[in-house]
């Protein structure tokens, strides 16, 4: 396992909001530890702003800065004060996130959280994707962003809840694990009973559910928008390494009435405008920035009438992470009848055309994995064989790692790559 400064990148993070310090103009070049080669346009954060450090990894800031940090895809960020030597050197450590999924109330179970920590041990797992605010508008802590907003007080009286949320995600760090908040955005019920404007609207006006009887909000409300990245940066406050964005799209459902015109355009300016206006409150904080979409998407030459158009996301994004579940692709692909029966073809051939159709490196890409029974063609469970052909695929394209996905939370350890 490699030792990463996770603790001090957080007490960084923090510093550069708060504090003036000045300790001259920042120069230097951000390297690859393991081959000392300069990282072309890694992202460079401090107290000045953010800067793309150039082809061949150098950037320079004339303004007096205190700290300075770098990211790129394919690496873990870090952090580094100024104390006056320049030009620095920031090393960049190559990682690729293998990622479990803990939702609200898996993270909240002691039970999960262990079973979880123990995939570590005998597997590649080195990731978590932590639900930060969940399907149902559930946060595992006490969030003052859902206060302020009202949401919190219409939550179940037993809401699962992490006395010290901060110190379980320190907890995780010093056992060396990279941790993703997942943060629902557009679907959203107690928000939705707090702010009812808000919502989207049926044919009759009233407040549209879906098949889960759950509300939604407008993706062009800019006070919907304002709200989600409140919770962004309480998450990025509180340590993460990624900030992921799910359900960052308009519903799949039509006859719906929004604020807005239900057209092409305007749905894409929603979804990307949410996007860059999260890239820009992060920026100080230099966190990852990612987002879901869709399988199909990778494929439909539209927006999938949903908002997310494949080639508008690699510029406000540093990673775009497609559902490639075979059992969502219910319509097959061309001569793939049957996705079940094949699902590292699934995973192969949507990353291929992801990376065809945006021309961004397969390290953009982090894809979701089915890891639960088949609901849509012969309800055969993914153990081993199906788990495995998935994450060789993705790891053949040269996509950032994996992710996968099982909403009991529950992940068999033989049945993942050893």
């Amino acid at each position: 396992m490699r030792t990463l400064p996770f603790l001090r990148h957080v007490a960084v993070a923090l510093t550069i909001l708060s504090t003036g310090v000045t300790a001259g103009a920042a120069t230097g070049i951000v390297i690859d530890a393991a081959t000392a080669k300069p990282v072309a346009h890694a992202l460079v954060t401090t107290t000045a702003g953010v800067q793309q450090a150039d082809v061949d990894g150098q950037f320079e800031f004339d303004s007096s800065v205190s700290s300075v940090g770098a990211r790129a895809p394919g690496y873990l960020r870090t952090q580094a004060d100024v104390t006056g030597e320049t030009p620095l050197t920031l090393k960049l450590t190559p990682f690729r996130p293998k990622a479990v999924y803990l939702s609200v109330y898996g993270v909240a179970s002691p039970t999960l959280r262990e079973e979880a920590l123990a995939l570590t041990q005998t597997t590649p797992i080195n990731a978590l994707v932590i639900d930060v605010k969940g399907d149902r508008g559930l946060t595992p802590y006490h969030s003052a962003a859902r206060d302020a907003a009202g949401a919190s007080a219409r939550l179940p009286r037993r809401e699962p809840l992490v006395r010290d949320f901060p110190a379980l995600l320190a907890e995780f760090h010093r056992r060396h694990l990279y941790l993703i908040a997942r943060i629902v955005v557009f679907k959203d019920d107690p928000l939705a009973d707090a702010h009812p404007a808000w919502t989207v609207r049926d044919a009759g006006g009233q407040p549209w559910r879906d098949r889960e009887h759950l509300q939604w909000l407008d993706p062009f409300s800019r006070e919907v928008w304002q709200h989600n990245l409140d919770v962004a940066e309480e998450a990025a406050k509180m340590g993460f390494d990624e900030i992921q964005f799910d359900y960052v799209r308009f519903p799949d459902a039509s006859g719906l009435h929004f604020s807005q015109a239900n057209t092409r355009v305007n749905r894409t300016a929603a979804i990307v405008g949410f996007l860059q206006a999260a890239r820009a409150r992060l920026a100080p904080y230099n966190v990852f920035v990612a987002a879901d979409i869709f399988g199909y998407v990778c494929w439909n030459l539209d927006d999938t009438a949903i908002g997310q158009q494949i080639e508008l996301l690699g510029a406000p994004l540093d990673y775009i992470s497609p559902m490639l579940y075979p059992s969502g692709f219910t319509w097959g692909l061309p001569g793939c009848t049957n996705p079940v029966t094949d699902p590292g073809q699934i995973v192969r051939r949507s990353l291929a055309e992801a990376v065809r159709r945006t021309h961004l490196p397969g390290v953009r890409f982090r894809p979701w994995l089915q890891a639960f029974r088949d609901y849509a063609f012969d309800h055969r469970e993914f153990d081993a064989a199906q788990i495995r052909a998935q994450t060789a695929a993705a790891d053949a394209v040269g996509s950032d790692g994996w992710m996968l996905w099982n909403p009991r939370n529950r992940y068999d350890p033989a049945d993942l790559p050893q």
